[in-house]
């Protein structure tokens, strides 16, 4: 996984440089900047080929077989080991309260929550963080830059696929001397998604397999829904997309 990691980066960043951005304004009224459609609709293809062929079969298995309770935890413990470096994105994004909340949930969780298989942290009304890099550079000022599809991660921006690479190198747990295991941190993401996968696998499958154009239609509720996540949208620009329907798209 962290093999590919350099080779994303250099897309992303040849996505930034030279392509078309929309403006603040252009955002909030829904545009969308794909100089790249081409490029991008061929890795869209196989990405479903491999969601056909191995993840889609492997998520289904999965969720078929591990109880419920048992991928609830799976996927908690996933955010868990992420918490350490959200508390550092918080922290180069100014929020220090949002830090300390990230490092409260990540002690309360690991200690009670038996390594984070738990979330005891909500019981005590500790509330959920959820950030990256993306947000990061989004908070310095970077621009959204023009929309990228990657391969087997799926739709994103020139900004946030840069922030995903970087992502991968800022949780202090990947340097802990005593790690359990090299890599903990992408598996436990892979174990995650594996669970989101075969969890809402209708939804998915509407979208990638029932959609006149699985294509924009991904790109649609992807760009909506992070741009309302990072305050670049009204309220009603937000897509639920267990109520989105996919007939003539």
């Amino acid at each position: 996984m962290r093999a590919i990691l350099p080779a994303l980066f250099l897309v992303a960043a040849t996505l930034v440089s030279g392509c078309a951005k929309p403006t603040g304004e252009q955002i909030a009224e829904g545009t969308i900047a794909d100089p790249h459609e081409q490029r991008n609709r061929a890795v869209h293809e196989f990405n479903r080929g491999v969601d056909r062929f191995a993840f889609r079969p492997a998520a289904k298995g999965y969720v078929a077989i591990v109880p419920p309770d048992m991928v609830t935890s799976f996927g908690l413990f996933a955010e868990n080991l992420s918490m350490p470096g959200q508390a550092v994105n918080s922290v180069l994004q100014g929020n220090f309260k949002q830090a300390g909340i990230a490092l409260s949930r990540f002690a309360i969780n690991s200690i009670l929550g038996i390594g984070g298989l738990g979330d005891p942290a909500s019981d005590f009304n500790v509330p959920r963080v959820d950030t990256n890099f993306g947000e990061t550079l989004h908070v310095w000022g970077v621009g959204e830059g023009s929309y990228v599809e990657l391969p087997f991660f799926g739709p994103s921006t020139a900004r946030d696929a840069t922030g995903l690479v970087v992502d991968f190198f800022t949780n202090p747990i990947g340097y802990a001397k005593n790690n359990p295991a090299d890599n903990i941190d992408v598996y436990a993401e892979i174990v995650r998604r594996l669970g989101d996968r075969g969890t809402y696998s209708d939804t998915v499958d509407s979208i990638l397999y029932e959609s006149a154009d699985s294509y924009a239609q991904a790109r649609l509720i992807y760009l909506q829904n992070r741009r309302f996540e990072l305050g670049q949208a009204s309220e009603n620009a937000e897509i639920d997309p267990f109520e989105l329907s996919t007939e003539g798209f």
